[in-house]
């Protein structure tokens, strides 16, 4: 599997001021494959996504895209590595002034040349895909939450990125909504073989989709454990098996 990495993080740490949040984490992301972040309250997980698209740079250490090191790469190399990517962020994003067409049409007139209508054939389809074809001139505040998660992923899908990152995909949505969305995860990562990352502390969203998951922990600012959902779910570590079998301790 090592020659199948997309994503590779070596001793990265996170340093704000005197407070650390993350020491010495090394982990890799395979292609294709649904690879989850998950740990309790202030452990790190958002922080860690933020290293990973590039928003902020690390304390020390280096996160590595296809054998280029992102973290010490220019900034036109950074910028060809960005356009790779997808995020969709915990709140949508979403342009409460833009329709959903306008959405997706701004990350297509910014970065490629295309012409008029084939920026809207894309809309359509990026929209078909995920269950709102007809939607596009709809505001986001006309549609419901579950929706605008979708128009977000829509969005997020607009340049076909390798690598889709997700921040608490089905926070806010209702169990129902939220397990549709998962649908659209596993849906989207097999039709498209897009390498997905999940940061998430919904557990039964977790263990629907993740191939293999990565577990932080606060106290030991780091991972503390790594596997497939059924590994970590009979982990011999107690915290790990306690969050993974809804244990309080």
């Amino acid at each position: 599997m090592a020659d199948n990495k997309i994503i590779e993080v070596k001793d990265l740490a996170v340093r704000y001021g005197d407070r650390t949040i993350l020491e010495n984490v090394n982990f890799q992301i395979n292609r294709g494959e649904i690879f989850v972040i998950v740990g309790g309250s202030g452990c790190g997980k958002s922080t860690l996504l933020r290293q990973l698209i590039g928003l902020e740079t690390p304390t020390k250490g280096d996160i590595y895209f296809e054998n280029i090191n992102f973290t010490s790469a220019d900034k036109k190399q950074k910028n060809q590595i960005l356009r790779r990517f997808g995020v969709l962020f915990q709140s949508s994003g979403l342009f409460a002034s833009m329709t959903l067409a306008e959405n997706i049409a701004l990350v297509l007139e910014k970065y490629t040349d295309l012409p008029e209508d084939k920026i809207e054939k894309i809309i359509e389809m990026k929209l078909d895909a995920v269950g709102l074809n007809g939607f596009q001139d709809f505001l986001p505040s006309e549609i419901s939450g579950g929706m605008k998660k979708r128009a977000a992923f829509a969005r997020s899908m607009a340049l076909d990125p390798d690598v889709l990152f997700f921040d608490e995909p089905s926070s806010g949505l209702d169990p129902v909504t939220s397990a549709s969305l998962d649908e659209l995860i596993v849906q989207i990562n097999r039709g498209l073989g897009t390498t997905m990352v999940i940061v998430s502390h919904d557990l039964a969203s977790i263990l629907s989709v993740a191939h293999r998951i990565i577990m932080l922990d606060k106290s030991q600012k780091g991972i503390i454990a790594a596997g497939t959902p059924d590994e970590l779910r009979n982990s011999p570590d107690e915290r790990v098996y306690n969050f993974f079998n809804r244990i309080a301790s």
